[in-house]
């Protein structure tokens, strides 16, 4: 292996300033026991020798002094850069090396995933900002979807985020995804601290994605059995509890975790720290008027204007300080959260992109709510606790 190349079995990929947090914490749950796919990483000195192959470093070094409109332009120009021109030789060959050995050493295809030096810190995660890749078994596929992981970082979403955190990409080096995107509402599972079942939410998943290899993931309607059966059972869900808590000593804190499950059992994907906040005790008031439950994304107490959206194009209604109310929590709303109050939706979860960030920002929301943009009233007061995953209105 190169300099570029860091296996996730060696002692060198805890260094999340040269290989990023995502994949720190991949390794580190690894060598602490847990079960996960492997693999390894292309580090950020790879991103670094990349850049100067293409000769952007002059047209990076302008963009931090640069205006919006000049930013917006140079960022397009450097991410097309990455995604459309050669890998430089002396990254490819040992990239394509260790891809080659990892497909000896295993029987499925791969994934590529991001790992960007400023992901998965706490505060600030930047949950589907990036980008991952799977399902891939070619060389052609491996080498578009590091080109793409490379390239995200100076996409308008990244930079909205980076924007929030005062961060500039000139500085930085799942099948989950109908969950992660917030199409479904998932199972909810609480467990007790010393790791019972306490409650199963049989959530509401009419359809999933399903992988083809070397294509897209498509979605595929599932039967009306499972839409209604918990994905887990009772001892699955106590085993992926103690395997969270074990997580939670090696990063140090409270985690979510990302996980896979097949026929030899779980894999953690990922591992990031969890925003947790207390309870609010809501004013007595609000305790008259009705309500709705469902998932909480874990943050806050707020109160606003409902503002019920059907459409993306609607969103320009959304004044500063007012609540969201929603079908879907896409990802794609996350440019609106720095002026809510709180948000509401039909579908997703508290696993969801936008959960994620909702929790890094403090901001309140409860997703999973059935009939929420018909039964509360446009215009109306809310309040929204997203720690007890309930919404209420004045009527």
């Amino acid at each position: 292996m190169t300099q570029f190349i860091i296996p996730l079995a060696n002692a060198s990929a805890g260094d999340a300033e040269r290989i990023g947090p995502k994949a720190a914490n991949l390794a580190a749950l690894g060598q602490a026991g847990l079960p996960t796919p492997g693999g390894f990483c292309l580090g950020a000195d790879a991103y670094r020798a990349q850049i100067a192959a293409l000769g952007l470093e002059p047209v990076i070094s302008r963009f931090a002094a640069a205006d919006g409109i000049e930013q917006r332009r140079l960022s397009v120009d450097i991410r097309l850069a990455l995604y459309e021109r050669p890998i430089a030789p002396p990254i490819l060959a040992p990239l394509l090396a260790a891809w080659e050995a990892q497909r000896a050493a295993s029987a499925g295809p791969s994934a590529v995933r991001s790992s960007s030096l400023i992901e998965d810190r706490k505060g600030s995660n930047f949950a589907g900002q990036f980008e991952s890749f799977l399902g891939i078994d070619d060389e052609a596929a491996l080498v578009t979807a590091v080109r793409a992981c490379w390239a995200a970082l100076w996409t308008t979403n990244a930079r909205r985020s980076m924007d929030t955190h005062g961060l500039s990409p000139a500085e930085t080096g799942g099948l989950g995804s109908t969950i992660a995107q917030g199409e479904v509402v998932p199972d909810r599972i609480v467990l007790s601290r010393q790791g019972f079942v306490r409650k199963v939410d049989v959530g509401r998943k009419d359809h999933r994605e399903s992988c083809r290899h070397g294509a897209a993931a498509m979605p595929q309607a599932v039967s009306s059995d499972l839409i209604s059966t918990p994905c887990l059972d009772a001892g699955q869900a106590v085993t992926l509890g103690r395997m969270m808590r074990k997580a939670e000593a090696v990063i140090g804190g409270p985690v979510e975790i990302e996980w896979a499950f097949d026929d030899v059992g779980f894999k953690l994907l990922q591992a990031r720290p969890l925003v947790v906040e207390p309870i609010t005790v809501p004013d007595e008031i609000w305790r008259k008027h009705p309500g709705l439950s469902g998932h909480p994304a874990g943050v806050g107490w707020g109160t606003g204007r409902a503002v019920v959206v059907n459409c993306e194009c609607e969103l320009t209604r959304v004044a500063p300080g007012d609540v969201l109310v929603t079908r879907i929590a896409s990802p794609a709303l996350s440019h609106v959260l720095p002026r809510v109050a709180g948000v509401v939706a039909e579908l997703g979860g508290s696993t969801s992109h936008l959960a994620s960030l909702a929790r890094e920002r403090g901001i309140p929301m409860v997703l999973g709510v059935l009939e929420a943009t018909g039964r509360i009233p446009d215009g109306s007061q809310v309040a929204v606790d997203g720690v007890a995953g309930i919404v209420r209105w004045m009527a």
